[in-house]
């Protein structure tokens, strides 16, 4: 397949502009399309990354035609897109492609008036491109969506330039995802789907790669013989908001360990891939999760603590508890908050603990890695020392703003000699001038291209929910109950125990 060139490419970035391509947003009036997606496509016009003969089709129920679905979505790069002001001559060009299909995804009617839009649209291209859609819609709809587009002729699996992309949640559990899995096999192979996961798309977790495997400094230090442990935390401030009927039959083991914890662990975690390409690095990652035993119920209740937030104070505003929230049941039981240690049984890493925590109502909204450093087996200057010392630390911060440091003890200036922790830091922002691209556009970008580097194959899918469902239902045999915390506090105190009885500590982020 040609690529059509974009002439407003600037060719010394090295970067390859998208091939023509039809998008087709199921689910075009949700607040994914809104604040994520229709943004994330701007910014890559803008950057001269899209092709000009790029068109976006919504499909979404709402009663909306062309110009009313190229307004709402004016109005969300207004709002969300990270560069403004909105370059109005630059939305137009876009607007120009952009069409509407009013329906329901459940039943057939529209089907039909999307191809009949398709037929015109792809073939005035010289270049017929990329056919891509994206499953914006609840996970209640994916299989219905996927067995209308087979029964409409629009998908074909023998076409490699026509492609899915599936938010998560991947299925609610190991069951569901596995047949979610053969309902997409049915229609589309492998290399079509594209399971997204916005974290991977996201600077530090790609430099998470190069920093570990292409620094001779490094490299040879990230296993067990210099590594003491590994923290990995993602913290919300917010609570469920809208969310709690979505929250209410998945907490936050499905919605945070399940893909973003167990996906972050396993880039720490992975050994050199051969080729720097999808399989191999995606083979990588999957070892990973084979080497992570599940849950037996005496090792999920000594190494896993789920809580559920209570009234409290968050960034300081008062914030009602999870069963005041709106749609959330004065029984549930669900958790807001989950830690876990875990081992990786891999030659590398064999021995080192690795802690995982997630919750909503947390201090801040903060998601890190900390490598922890063992320290040296003579402590030298322990008699001019007023604390314990600290470790040094390997952080990974990838949001809110995305940098690597690392931490160290060096001699303050002065007659005295003391010793103070100083730290080594690199800013994307400050280091290279300019601001880094949101998750969205790299992983959209890539789907276009075919490249399926940064996204869940079907295995990672089905080994994690293994991970995930040994621990759920352990929970479930045991009856047991979720601890409660405070909002504005890092979770129940019985979640401090974990890395507790083994001598260390949380790192607040």
């Amino acid at each position: 397949m040609t690529t059509e060139q974009n002439p407003l490419r600037d060719p010394s970035e090295g970067l390859e502009s998208a091939p023509p391509a039809s998008i087709v947003i199921f689910g075009a009036s949700g607040d994914l399309t809104r604040r994520k997606l229709i943004p994330a496509l701007y910014n890559l016009a803008k950057d001269g990354l899209l092709s000009p003969s790029t068109s976006i089709i919504g499909f979404a129920r709402r009663e909306w035609d062309d110009a009313g679905f190229r307004e709402a979505m004016r109005n969300a790069v207004t709002e969300f897109s990270r560069r403004q002001p909105i370059d109005e001559t630059l939305f137009a060009g876009l607007a120009k492609g952009m069409r509407y299909v009013q329906g329901d995804f459940d039943k057939p009617e529209a089907y039909p008036k999307l191809v009949e839009m398709l037929r015109p649209i792809e073939a005035d291209r010289s270049d017929p491109g990329v056919r891509l859609f994206y499953l914006a819609t609840p996970p209640a709809s994916y299989e219905s969506v996927v067995q209308r587009l087979a029964q409409h002729q629009l998908a074909d699996r023998s076409k490699a330039a026509v492609r899915i992309v599936v938010e998560k949640p991947f299925g609610h559990d190991l069951p569901s995802a596995m047949h979610l899995n053969a309902t997409l096999a049915e229609v589309f192979g492998e290399s079509q789907i594209f399971r997204i996961d916005h974290y991977l798309g996201k600077e530090t977790v790609q430099n998470l790669l190069v920093f570990r495997l292409d620094n001779g400094f490094f490299e040879p230090l990230l296993n067990r013989a210099y590594v003491s442990h590994v923290q990995i935390t993602v913290a919300e401030a917010e609570g469920v908001g809208t969310r709690a009927g979505y929250y209410e039959s998945s907490g936050v083991s499905r919605d945070m360990l399940q893909n973003h914890l167990l996906q972050l662990l396993s880039m720490v975690c992975m050994e050199p891939p051969v080729h720097f390409e999808a399989k191999s690095v995606r083979d990588e990652k999957v070892k990973v999760l084979q080497a992570i035993p599940p849950f037996s119920p005496e090792n999920a209740m000594r190494n896993a603590v789920r809580g559920q937030y209570t009234a409290g104070m968050v960034e300081g505003n008062p914030a009602k508890g999870y069963l005041e929230e709106d749609g959330v049941s004065p029984s549930s039981s669900v958790e807001t908050f989950l830690a876990v240690r875990l081992e990786v049984n891999t030659w590398r890493w064999a021995g080192v603990p690795f802690f995982l925590r997630s919750g909503k109502r947390l201090p801040k909204r903060a998601s890190e890695i900390d490598i922890v450093f063992k320290r040296p087996p003579y402590e030298l200057f322990r008699e001019r020392r007023a604390s314990r010392p600290s470790p040094n630390v390997l952080r990974l911060r990838i949001q809110p703003e995305e940098r690597i440091s690392l931490s160290f003890e060096a001699k303050a200036p002065g007659q005295q000699f003391h010793i103070e922790e100083v730290r080594m830091d690199f800013s994307y922002t400050t280091s290279f001038g300019r601001e880094s691209p949101e998750a969205y556009e790299r992983l959209l970008l890539d789907a276009l291209h075919g490249d399926s580097t940064l996204f869940a194959r079907d295995d990672e899918v089905t080994l994690s929910w293994k991970i995930v469902d040994s621990l759920l239902q352990a929970w479930k045999d045991a009856g047991t109950k979720p601890f409660s915390y405070p909002a504005g506090t890092w979770g129940p105190s019985e979640a401090d125990e974990l890395p507790g009885r083994e001598g260390r500590r949380w790192i607040a982020p």
